[in-house]
């Protein structure tokens, strides 16, 4: 391993000359956090700077206030395009968070010196080396299968300042061995300048995560992450160099000769690499040059031997910086989430126990025993027994392990073995408790409220505040009484929010049984990743309510949108409690239902007005307006439908069958008379005609017969005509599943209509009982399993032969007076 000596650096001579100490750290690892703080508490500089988006300084006086709680991130995003977004997510056990912590505490200026967020947002992804882990050939040299193991054993487990120099070094020997080609660019004295290089650094030297979304015009954004690479996406869409070409070709070259990590790829260089550590350096000298004495760097472990010692002339990396792309980019803080820190969540940072890094960080003493306390926590809280007798052998057992491997501390693998022998028993499915809610953990930061923000997340914190709606990274479930003025308005808050794409609230089924539309249930979970969206929604407007207007009229006002559509958009902006949109989205639904002659597309529509109707009156919404447009649209499809239920094919009259149900139940559920008389008769109509598909002219006899418009005597006189020699088995088949679809309680109370199907059943050919039995199995297969025994039990009790009433009972004058005289001699006793 080549030697380097120390981190430090001497800019200078003399007793006023600059020093200044690179710091190479692990993101987002607690042993390398507290570790840094030793080293600045020993180095006492006078300015700090810290790998990450330069662009973000303004925004690093925010750390300092009380109401900042990590997991918090930078967002950065392009004003124009808001789905052109990035992340640099920073927990309380990361460096970089520290590093801004003492800076805020020893009054100590503190800069970014990475690519600036208007460059990483410019930039294609494509051009992007190869995603490796440095640290993985390191653990694996150690004897380590992986390197999250070794880095915890190494550091974590063991902080120690001067560790720092002894990582810088080892980095130093694998970016020896990999390829680095020289760019041609010489340097002060003429000759090419040989310069090391990162190739796309994974979680272990690396602090930013990236979710550039890429995406069309109307489509949902695709968040390019990587589990296991935390920093920004960045790549070049055009080779501002000369050199590049040569960069790559010698790259490829060398490759395969590499030293590699522990998943075989090779550790190889980009030219993106070298540009941000170009950047870095040139911000280094900008802060020396400004007066800084003592400066600290705080940055990936990989970049580190590219930042000790003399920088050297700064022409080389203003040439390799000149011509990168930048677009307008506006950045913030935004609230962060441990379990997006975790690998497997697919929006994380490489750290797959972050749960177990905070307490780490958080717990100094006897963290091992407060850890498996808190377990203890997690395992009674699901009502599992777990005594103190259980948490004393744990703490025994990953001890008794850390020995055996030779670790100086237990660490999460023997932790994890403990637990899982000793408190869960083997159990997987009880581990799996723990490691989703301590070693991931749902821990949501915050953010000042004077952060800067687009108006529309302004409000929605305000809204949020006023009605005690709190941001939470676990799911839970609320109950809103739609009675009360407050879950009104949460009401309209949540469905304001889905209208706009920002899915807070999913509404759910709730435990309370209620047979009214006075109450909602919605099930709450707060993801990081909807700040993106509420900047997306800005463009609407500033506030929830005009933002969500805005978009739901222009959404109405596309020419190709659908009655159906429009209706239910209507629905949705009552629930929302949308009274500038409504007006207007009256105006367009009558105008399309006008020009539309599709009964079909009439009644898909009419369900939705019909429940806009109901939740409109539970609201107090004034809905005489929307009662014109349905009355509107029902004669219409009164009008219309008796002639477009004939020369139907099984599928089209089954799909029609379908929206006469939900017609149905629509106008029985508004409950007016006018109405009502209306649509039975045109269910008439349907019913008394010759050319109807079975489906729908049984469904038809079906609902008049339960609305008692025609009575048990007429419906089985329909029944027999059905099922007369002139219909061909498939049609009399159509015609009972249409009668009986989804009824089978009918057949059970109604013996003579039971009667009449097995006597039809029983004289079927067979092939005509072949050619019907699909049919009549997908219609008896949709009752409930106990209607099908009922129905079997009435055909074993009763047979297929007509029910005869039993004969009367004379009545015993001699048994009666018995039973009287015991009755009052009972009664007397009692009185």
């Amino acid at each position: 391993m080549a030697a380097i000596g120390s981190a430090d650096s001497v800019v200078g001579a003399g007793e006023g000359a600059a020093a200044t100490r690179v710091f190479g750290i692990r993101h987002h690892g607690p042993g390398s956090a507290r570790s840094l703080r030793h080293a600045l508490e020993e180095f006492r500089p006078d300015a700090i700077l810290i790998e990450g988006p330069a662009d973000a300084d303004p925004l690093v006086g925010f750390v300092a206030a009380d109401t900042m709680v990590p997991p918090v991130a930078l967002l950065a995003y392009v004003p124009d395009s808001p789905a052109r977004a990035a992340f640099w997510p920073f927990a309380t056990f990361s460096p970089e968070w520290q590093a801004m912590r003492y800076g805020a505490e020893h009054a100590v200026p503190v800069r970014f010196c990475d690519l600036p967020a208007a460059t990483v947002l410019a930039v294609d992804d494509e051009s992007r080396g190869d995603r490796t882990d440095p640290l993985g050939t390191l653990a694996a040299a150690a004897g380590y299968d992986d390197a999250e193991r070794w880095w915890d054993a190494v550091v974590e487990s063991v902080p120690d300042s001067t560790a720092f120099d002894a990582i810088t070094e080892a980095m130093t020997a694998l970016r020896e061995d990999a390829p680095h080609p020289s760019m041609a660019q010489p340097d002060a004295v003429g000759k090419p300048k040989k310069t090391s290089a990162d190739p796309s650094s994974r979680p272990n030297d690396t602090t930013s995560i990236d979710h550039t979304a890429r995406r069309e015009p109307d489509t949902q954004p695709v968040w390019s992450a990587h589990p296991a690479d935390t920093r920004p996406s960045t790549a070049t869409t055009s080779d501002p160099h000369e050199a590049s070409e040569t960069v790559r070709a010698a790259t490829e070259s060398d490759a395969s000769s590499a030293p590699r990590d522990d998943t075989g790829t090779a550790l190889v260089v980009d030219e993106h690499t070298l540009r941000r550590e170009a950047h870095m350096r040139q911000v280094m000298r900008q802060v020396l040059k400004g007066g800084a004495k003592r400066l600290a760097v705080v940055c990936g472990a990989w970049h580190a031997p590219a930042l000790v010692g003399p920088l050297g002339p700064a022409a080389p990396d203003a040439r390799l910086l000149k011509g990168l792309p930048k677009t307008k980019a506006a950045l913030t803080w935004v609230p962060w989430t441990h379990s997006r820190l975790a690998a497997g969540s697919g929006y994380g940072a490489g750290v797959t126990s972050p749960g177990w890094y905070h307490h780490l960080f958080t717990e100094t003493d006897r963290p091992v025993a407060r850890w498996l306390t808190k377990v203890a926590g997690v395992l009674r809280a699901h009502d599992l027994p777990v005594s103190s007798a259980h948490i004393i052998e744990a703490v025994r057992l990953s001890d008794t392990l850390a020995a055996l491997r030779g670790r100086p501390l237990a660490g999460l693998s023997e932790v994890t073995e403990a637990v899982r022998s000793v408190m869960c028993g083997g159990d997987e499915t009880m581990l799996r408790l723990v490691i989703d809610e301590l070693v991931v953990g749902e821990t949501l930061g915050a953010v000042p409220a004077d952060t800067p923000t687009v108006p529309l997340a302004a409000d929605l914190r305000a809204r949020s505040k006023t009605l005690r709606l709190k941001q939470e990274a676990l799911a839970r479930t609320i109950d809103l009484d739609l009675r009360k003025e407050r879950d009104v308005e949460r009401s309209h808050l949540l469905h304001r929010l889905r209208l706009l794409g920002i899915g807070w609230g999913t509404p759910a089924t709730g435990e309370v049984r209620n047979t009214g539309t006075f109450r909602e249930t919605w099930a709450l979970r707060w993801e990081p990743e909807f700040e993106v969206r509420i900047v997306e929604a800005a463009v609407w407007g500033t506030t929830l309510r005009t933002a969500a207007e805005a978009k739901i009229l222009d959404t109405a006002s596309r020419e190709d949108i659908s009655v159906a559509a429009l209706a239910d958009a209507l629905e949705l902006a009552l629930l929302a409690d949308l009274g500038g949109a409504t007006n207007g989205l009256i105006t367009r639904l009558e105008a399309a239902a006008a020009l539309d002659h599709d009964v079909t597309h009439l009644l898909g529509a009419l369900p939705g007005l019909t429940r806009t109707l109901r939740y409109g009156d539970v609201r107090g919404t004034d809905t005489k307006a929307l009662a014109h447009v349905a009355d509107g649209l029902l004669v219409r499809i009164c009008a219309g439908l008796p002639g477009a239920v004939t020369g139907l094919d099984a599928d089209a009259a089954e799909a029609l069958r379908a929206q006469i149900d939900a017609a149905h139940t629509a106008i029985s559920t508004r409950d007016d008379e006018h109405t009502s008389t209306e649509w039975l008769a045109t269910l008439q109509r349907i019913a008394d005609r010759d050319d109807v598909h079975g489906a729908i002219g049984g469904r038809a006899v079906r609902l008049l017969c339960d609305a008692e418009r025609i009575d048990d005597a007429d419906s089985a006189r329909r029944l027999a005509a059905a099922l007369s020699i002139g219909n061909t088995p498939a049609a009399k088949a159509a015609w009972i599943d249409g009668f009986l679809g989804g009824r089978g309680l009918l057949l059970v109370h109604d013996r003579e209509l039971l009667r009449r199907i097995d006597a039809w059943l029983r004289d079927l050919a067979e092939d005509q009982f072949v050619a019907t039995l699909p049919l009549l199995r997908r219609t008896f297969g949709s009752f409930e399993s106990g209607e099908r025994r009922a129905i079997g039990q009435a055909l074993r009790d009763t047979g297929s032969a007509p029910a005869t009433p039993p004969a009367p009972t004379a009545v015993d004058p001699t048994r009666g007076h018995l039973a009287l005289r015991a009755a009052t001699a009972i009664l007397g006793a009692a009185g």
